[in-house]
């Protein structure tokens, strides 16, 4: 299929090019036709392909202009992966000396076959956290002490397929396992699992108090808001669930989509609607009481310069504020939705990212996939300004005698808006804060060996980041 789909395409090329005054002149026995030199584009005439690609520019109108951000609150719980149901945490009072108070080792970091994906959340004095083989463990927020620890990875003989030779499989203690995520809420801490189950444990204890098999691993963390949580699975459908029983109140499926990025997203939730991304590049409204659909939009961009962008994951978290759902994909678009209609606000921004928008104040902050930090007018979609994060950070790593050299751009995580700084933590490790009003960089920590791929929790006044390796790191 795809020799015959070639052979089309360059068939079709050449016609196109013989349509051309410049290939028809040069084509013998006259099949070039008119030899009118008036058909030959001048070299002025010219026009690069890559021209035809959407840059982002800063908006004129807003040059040398300030904008609003709110004061710093104090951050008294962080429930979900993003702060609360809506994913929607504008500024905290966090971490105002930027040094790290204590470290501890949680469990399994990331190997060849397992991941850290989950985000923190913290909750009534204790952080919750989810390491590489599916053990969540409770710490006390001041001390690093831990109150409990509990595997929910199912037996060997439940988990699923071991697939060929122990490979591929969708469960068990092989393969397929890796990922899921926590939150908290009703005195229950949530748990979902690449292992397919959804997990209830005591916030105070531990203690199971359900478990509910899933038909397909979930990589993302759950949402709850009011009797239910919400998770979405590997193969685009989100799930229902009753808090107090684990039975499932209703599921929907967005279109299926086998492409999709390691970093995954979790729903927002507001009143009786829920905000569901899908690795389609999806966005739908559905009715959080039934799972009825309201809306949906589908955020995708193909770009002649990428081939990623035909990956269209939503895999930063979608962001509801004021009325407003905020929305990036891995294939290059950023909207800013109505939440009753879906109808775009402003024209949608050529951002590829990975990340969950921050809207705070009059702005709305994203980071690209390549480390580009952008500030948006959030009522009108202009630019304030853009700064490349990884500037001096690129750097060429392995080859042999300088010969097959590969470019390292650090990855990015966040923003978070804590204590009057911008903070993000990256792949080198690093938890650096910027301005929030020039984008210069302010301080760095690091965070020890290894790197950081989940932004920073707040809570209590500290920071939180769970590095690749298992540890858990608090910044006062």
């Amino acid at each position: 299929m795809n020799r015959v789909l070639k052979v089309a395409l360059l068939g079709g090329l050449a016609v196109s090019l013989a349509s051309c005054g410049t290939v028809r002149n040069a084509l013998p026995f006259g099949l070039g036709g008119s030899k009118d030199p008036q058909a030959t584009a001048s070299e002025g005439q010219r026009i690069s392909v890559l021209e035809f690609e959407q840059q982002l520019a800063p908006s004129a109108a807003l040059s040398g202009r300030d904008f609003f951000l709110p004061g710093p609150q104090a951050a008294t719980a962080w429930t979900q992966p993003g702060g609360n149901a809506e994913n929607s945490v504008e500024h905290v009072i966090a971490a105002p000396e930027f040094a790290v108070a204590w470290r501890r080792g949680v469990g399994a970091g990331s190997s060849r076959t397992r991941q850290v994906m989950a985000p923190v959340v913290a909750d009534n004095g204790r952080v919750f956290v989810l390491d590489g083989e599916s053990t969540v463990s409770a710490l006390d927020s001041g001390t690093g002490a831990q109150a409990w620890k509990v595997n929910i990875k199912p037996d060997e003989r439940e988990g699923g397929s071991r697939g060929f030779l122990g490979f591929g499989g969708t469960g068990g203690t092989t393969g397929g396992g890796f990922g899921g995520g926590v939150a908290v809420g009703g005195g229950k801490v949530f748990v979902a699992s690449g292992y397919r189950v959804v997990t209830a444990l005591d916030q105070a204890t531990g203690a199971v108090l359900w478990t509910t098999p899933v038909d397909v691993p979930i990589h993302g963390a759950p949402t709850v808001s009011g009797s239910r949580v919400f998770v979405v699975d590997v193969e685009n459908q989100i799930q229902a669930f009753d808090t107090t029983t684990g039975r499932q109140d209703w599921s929907y499926r967005g279109i299926p989509e086998p492409a999709r990025i390691m970093r995954a997203s979790s729903p927002a939730v507001t009143g009786d609607t829920v905000i569901a991304p899908f690795s389609s590049g999806e966005v739908v409204a559905l009715r959080a009481s039934t799972g009825q659909a309201v809306w949906q939009q589908v955020l995708s961009r193909t770009s002649r310069t990428s081939a990623l962008s035909e990956i269209r994951d939503i895999a930063g978290r979608p962001v509801i504020s004021r009325g407003t759902v905020y929305a990036v994909s891995h294939s290059g678009l950023l909207s800013a939705l109505d939440l009753r209609t879906g109808q775009p606000k402003w024209a949608p921004l050529p951002i590829a990212g990975v990340n969950a928008p921050l809207p705070a104040g009059d702005v709305v902050y994203v980071v690209s996939k390549d480390g580009e930090l952008t500030v948006i007018n959030r009522d009108t979609g202009q630019i304030y300004w853009s700064r490349d994060l990884n500037e001096g950070r690129v750097r060429q790593e392995g080859g042999y005698f300088g010969f097959f050299d590969r470019t390292v751009r650090p990855e990015w995580s966040g923003p978070l808006l804590a204590s009057n700084r911008l903070v993000l933590t990256n792949s080198d490790g690093e938890l650096v804060a910027f301005d929030p009003k020039t984008g210069a960089q302010t301080a760095s920590l690091r965070l020890g060996a290894g790197p950081v791929y989940l932004a920073p929790a707040a809570y209590n006044g500290a920071l939180y980041v769970l590095t690749d390796k298992g540890d858990l790191v608090s910044i006062r």
